[in-house]
């Protein structure tokens, strides 16, 4: 028998502490909402035959989602690259996201995740010719506060020999269901011993992890990659935004392995767990090898930034 690869004691960028209030929630299912154990879809659905759909992921804090503008503006735009029709306005999305979290009573600490596919097909094919419905529209909303222990430990990442692609090869700005590259990835970082994937462009040069964008901290500034080929995450924006926003220097630049072993600190950012220290890399320890004051820093600034009420 194969062993399970996932120990306990292993951290995650996306783990999240244990809820049982989540048992009790309600999915939103094509306008309608069911409990979670009668939530499914079709086996023909295009989502589940090839992985052909989008997805967002967002953050309820304190009676405010985080950045919804910015979800909804990539949502739309991925499904309009790939020629998906939702189905719904931009304002019908927004208010069916707003509905299920009304739905389940929540008001903060939860995290949803929005899923679209191109809807159910005649046969489990490629062609999207061969759709015979509407797009499908889930939505689930769920308690998820990250683990603590994972921002006071910090990360270990393994880098990967499987490479980030561009946009010729797999466009990493599309939000897509496709993910099997990355879920690789962090196979292999699983089984080295890591929490994360970090992931290396075509050229070498470091692009981001398999689920969160990478930083490191040299010299008191923040670099981070390009996005030439990775995914360009909203969280990664906001924290460089609120760190310019505090007189900080934050570069979007090309580095690479040997910068990041000598590097001050490092952290990764993601919508579930915010901004969450790395203290080791491929066994190297980055730093003092414990969270570090920039990271710390970072993390505050970026809560404050998009907490703070609209004015």
């Amino acid at each position: 028998m194969t062993p399970d690869p996932t120990p306990a004691s292993t951290q995650s960028a996306q783990g999240y502490l244990d809820d049982p209030r989540n048992e009790q929630v309600l999915v939103h299912v094509n306008g309608r909402y069911v409990p979670r154990h009668e939530a499914v879809v079709s086996v023909f659905d295009s989502g589940f035959v090839l992985g052909d759909g989008v997805w967002e992921g967002l953050r309820l804090v304190n009676g405010h989602l985080i950045s919804l503008d910015a979800h909804l503006d990539r949502l739309f735009e991925g499904a309009t690259s790939i020629a998906l029709d939702i189905g719904l306005t931009r304002a019908q999305v927004a208010q069916a996201i707003r509905d299920t979290l009304a739905k389940n009573g929540m008001h903060d600490g939860a995290h949803v995740r929005l899923m679209v596919t191109r809807g159910t097909k005649r046969t489990p094919n490629q062609d999207p010719r061969f759709v015979i419905g509407p797009a499908t529209v889930v939505i689930v909303a769920e308690y998820k506060t990250p683990k603590p222990e994972s921002k006071a430990r910090g990360l270990k990442l393994f880098t990967s020999t499987f490479r980030t692609s561009g946009p010729d090869v797999f466009d990493l700005r599309l939000n897509s269901h496709s993910r099997l590259n990355l879920i690789q990835a962090l196979i292999q970082a699983i089984h080295a011993g890591a929490d994360e994937a970090l992931m290396l462009d075509p050229r070498g040069f470091v692009a981001s992890c398999n689920s969160t964008n990478f930083f490191i901290v040299r010299g008191g500034e923040l670099w981070t990659s390009t996005g030439a080929y990775s995914f360009k995450g909203i969280t990664q924006k906001n924290v460089i935004d609120a760190w310019r926003a505090a007189g900080g220097t934050a570069r979007e630049c090309d580095f690479t392995l040997a910068q990041v072993y000598a590097a001050d600190e490092a952290f990764v950012t993601g919508t579930l767990g915010g901004v969450t220290p790395v203290v080791q890399v491929d066994g190297r320890v980055i730093g003092a090898g414990a969270p570090g004051p920039v990271s710390a820093r970072a993390s505050a600034l970026y809560l404050a930034a998009v907490t703070r009420p609209a004015a």
